[in-house]
């Protein structure tokens, strides 16, 4: 009974995304011109390709800042139920602060927090 649940809310939610799509493909305006095709970038007019290489280490930058962000997500409702937690949570919190330790240091020693 309980699986009945689960696969009414799933259809049930895949068909408010799938009517949202159809309604909004059937209802708005479609008007291509040359100052929509245009690319926009923040304001100003756009110089040169849009099509560039960036360097690599931009985007490991921001896989660590995300990375780090997420562990302090994680780690403030440990620190609300601390007490409640007991020495399990302590070691749990220790692991996961172990591991990404663990990853800081491999990226460090690869060069992704070297600003280029």
């Amino acid at each position: 009974m309980n699986l009945l649940y689960v696969f009414t809310f799933i259809s049930l939610a895949a068909c408010m995304v799938g009517g949202g799509l159809v309604f909004s493909f059937l209802v708005a305006p479609h008007r291509p011109g040359v100052i929509k095709n245009t690319p926009y970038e923040c304001g100003e007019q756009p110089i040169g390709q849009a099509w560039i290489q960036f360097n690599v280490g931009y985007y490991l930058f921001g896989l660590m800042f995300l990375v780090f962000d997420v562990e302090a997500a994680f780690l403030y409702p440990w620190a609300v139920a601390f007490r409640q937690l007991g020495t399990i949570g302590l070691v749990e919190a220790g692991l996961f602060i172990l591991v990404l330790l663990v990853g800081l240091v491999y990226a460090w020693k690869k060069g992704v927090l070297e600003w280029v």
